[in-house]
């Protein structure tokens, strides 16, 4: 299936690893301009060339921090002036830290609230303008996780802010339907990432004697299909959303999960 993203213009957040990064090698590989942004220059930098070697398309790196509200605006500025519009925004963070409700502070609420939901917020806000520019184009997809669905145990910011981005995506599905511009959440559960390295369970396992490969097999199986996600299965989801053949989809927020989630919606 051709999803006619050639030529269409990207903005990733949070890509120059993990499900970011993903997204955008799949964006590029379908032909769409992507400028890329995360806070490691350096890693950036290589992240850009390596996916314009491995794609032939045109893949920028923009520095940016999104839980600073200046370099926000300045990235969706510099995005708009080196590929010359916005059509598809990719709003991804890094996760809070783990821990209970006893072992986060306020700073430690206020650094999340910053990361996970502000920064969703204010870059939309910055890009509207530019996205309502392509009645019928826009597209906003926000990367959260299978925490907005089913909370995760030892995850509590996570649990509490991950929602708020789902509600913030459905509340403005219904604001912009009239500028044609669609609004889904995708909601990963256990993907095969460096962040499900550094994760709670594995960094246990790890700690009581087991490989890695060990402690990916016993995450896999609490998977209903027996094993762990790959990020490019995610990335292929988001191309999809960004692509017209998506275009009566919105408001809805999409596990990629393995049937892991247990609820109905």
């Amino acid at each position: 299936m051709d999803l006619g993203l050639r030529g269409k213009r990207a903005l990733v957040t949070a890509a120059s690893r993990g499900l970011g990064r993903a997204c955008a090698t799949t964006l590029a590989a379908e032909g769409a301009q992507v400028v890329i942004a995360a806070r490691q220059h350096e890693t950036l930098e290589q992240c850009a060339a390596s996916l314009r070697e491995a794609t032939g398309s045109q893949v920028i790196a923009i520095p940016a921090d999104l839980r600073v509200a200046e370099q926000i605006e300045a990235l969706v500025q510099q995005t708009v002036a080196v590929l010359g519009g916005l059509e598809i925004l990719v709003h991804n963070t890094g996760g809070p830290p783990g821990g209970g409700l006893e072992d986060c502070s306020d700073t430690h609420w206020q650094d999340a609230y910053d990361l996970v939901l502000l920064s969703a917020v204010r870059l939309v806000r910055a890009a509207l303008p530019f996205l309502r520019q392509h009645p019928g184009e826009g597209r906003i997809i926000f990367l959260t996780s299978s925490a907005a669905k089913q909370p995760i145990a030892g995850l509590v910011l996570s649990n509490a802010l991950r929602p708020g981005v789902v509600g913030l995506a459905k509340t403005l599905s219904r604001e912009l339907a009239s500028a044609g511009i669609t609004v889904n959440s995708v909601c990963p559960g256990r993907i095969a990432t460096e962040r499900l390295r550094q994760g709670q369970q594995v960094q246990r396992a790890l700690a009581q004697g087991c490989t890695e490969e060990e402690a990916f097999q016993e995450l896999a199986q609490e998977v209903p299909l027996g094993r762990l996600g790959r990020p490019e299965e995610v990335g292929a989801l988001v191309a999809f959303l960004a692509s017209q053949q998506a275009g009566y989809i919105t408001g809805a927020a999409i596990q990629v999960d393995g049937g892991f989630i247990q609820g109905l919606w």
